[in-house]
């Protein structure tokens, strides 16, 4: 570069340095950044993105020219290496540090937790830093052990901190060019807002677990006519195997197999049906039980089918609420569209159900 004419002979020779070990701090990154990423998964931590780069020469020559005497070689610059790995939850923030306190060795004298600032305008360079070296027992070449002297930078934020960082960059609010006081006071009151979001988004979160916790409890209780119907109580309530038995006892009319499917668009239809809690699908189940199973043996008890799929169950208890409750060939075909998707087809098949069904015993009682 040109411009190293103009530096002292001290930051030549640092960037001297830096030149030769460009290919590995470019290894580096590269090794770190697929680590990371396998370790998350490992954790079961979904992270918004990993992003990575290497210092520009440019750019580490302002900085030595600005701070070059405290280093006595290129290793002592602690962020050439630079990796940022965006959370989408703030509380996310720690599980990604100690994902890296298990893989990496942390220099904690260098690194800095900018969370506990508490000016106006720093929402978006509340990262956490930590400088780190990795281990051989993370990664190790031997024809290249300077991969295991660097160390490097990474930094943890959230996805609105991050876009926060960025945005407030291109104002310029950051590059020493004064701007009006209203601006600075509109900004502040963005980040403020941000903050906001940002912590009201893991507090939904950790309220949706604390739900999710409570409903797998009533649901194991057997408490169910306490549990709304949603999606988070439904799939629940599928893990107990609520049309299991039905199920088993149908598919024994033709000692079939059992070809276990996706239940969940049921979950619509019983809402259609106007059910609001689980009490009430398991009343359904209990209730029109033996009337689901006379469905099953008029349709397939004299047929050689050796393969029912697990919704038959739950579809014929369908089949039986509508009938029994005074609905006909209308809601059949309302049943079949939710579940399958509106069809020419539906309408017929709704008929044809209209007249199996017409003469069985639960019809009559």
């Amino acid at each position: 570069m040109n411009s190293t004419l103009t530096l002292d002979s001290r930051t030549q020779e640092l960037l001297q340095q830096y030149r030769q070990l460009l290919p590995i701090y470019e290894q580096m990154v590269e090794i770190i950044s697929e680590k990371l990423t396998e370790f998350f998964a490992e954790a079961g931590i979904i992270v918004a993105a990993v992003e990575h780069r290497v210092k520009k020469e440019n750019s580490l020559a302002g900085k030595l020219q600005l701070k070059g005497s405290k280093y006595n070689s290129v290793h002592d610059v602690t962020d050439i290496v630079g990796i940022r790995v965006i959370t989408f939850y703030t509380d996310d923030v720690d599980k990604v540090a100690s994902v890296l306190e298990r893989l990496f060795e942390i220099d904690w004298e260098n690194s800095i937790d900018k969370r506990k600032a508490h000016e106006i305008d720093s929402f978006g360079y509340l990262s956490l830093h930590y400088i780190c070296r990795m281990p051989e027992s993370t990664y190790t070449d031997p024809k290249q052990p300077e991969l295991n002297q660097i160390r490097f930078e990474v930094q943890m934020r959230t996805v609105l901190q991050h876009a926060w960082a960025n945005m407030n960059h291109d104002t310029g609010y950051k590059s020493g060019v004064e701007i009006p006081k209203v601006y600075k006071r509109n900004l502040s009151r963005l980040a403020g807002m941000l903050e906001l979001v940002d912590d009201e988004f893991s507090r939904i979160r950790h309220e949706l677990a604390d739900y999710r916790r409570q409903v797998q409890s009533l649901v194991a209780s057997g408490n169910l006519s306490e549990v709304l119907l949603d999606g988070d109580s439904f799939q629940s309530y599928l893990q107990i195997g609520p049309f299991d038995a039905l199920t088993r006892r149908i598919a024994s009319i033709n000692q079939a197999e059992i070809q276990q499917v996706n239940l969940s668009p049921f979950l619509r239809l019983f809402e259609n049906m106007g059910f609001k809690t689980l009490g009430d699908i398991d009343a359904l189940v209990k209730n029109y039980f033996e009337a689901a199973y006379q469905i099953a043996c008029f349709q397939i008890g004299l047929t050689d089918i050796d393969i029912l799929s697990s919704s038959v169950a739950p579809q014929n208890l369908c089949t039986a609420y509508i009938l029994k409750n005074g609905g006909g060939c209308k809601e059949l075909k309302q049943m079949l569209d939710t579940l399958s998707g509106p069809s020419d087809g539906n309408e017929a098949m709704a008929r044809f159900l209209m007249e199996q069904t017409k003469d069985l015993p639960f019809m009559n009682q």
